[in-house]
């Protein structure tokens, strides 16, 4: 799996609307990447983001879900 060297640090993010309403389960995405989408947990904003393609947000969001 490839490696990249992204500074999301100044990323404004959204709160997903995949996120439950009740303030938990909270994933939070940046947008304005091209072909990638950042993603977090919004309870530790200081932790990683995961970075998928794109492609996968939806695929990924259901594998989420199902588990």
């Amino acid at each position: 799996m490839a490696s990249i060297d992204l500074d999301l640090s100044m990323a404004t993010r959204r709160k997903s609307s995949y996120s439950n309403g009740s303030g938990g389960d909270c994933l939070e995405v940046a947008d304005g990447h091209p072909g990638i989408v950042p993603v977090r947990d919004s309870k530790r904003p200081e932790g990683p983001a995961l970075v998928i393609p794109a492609s996968a947000r939806t695929p990924f969001v259901e594998a989420v879900k199902a588990s």
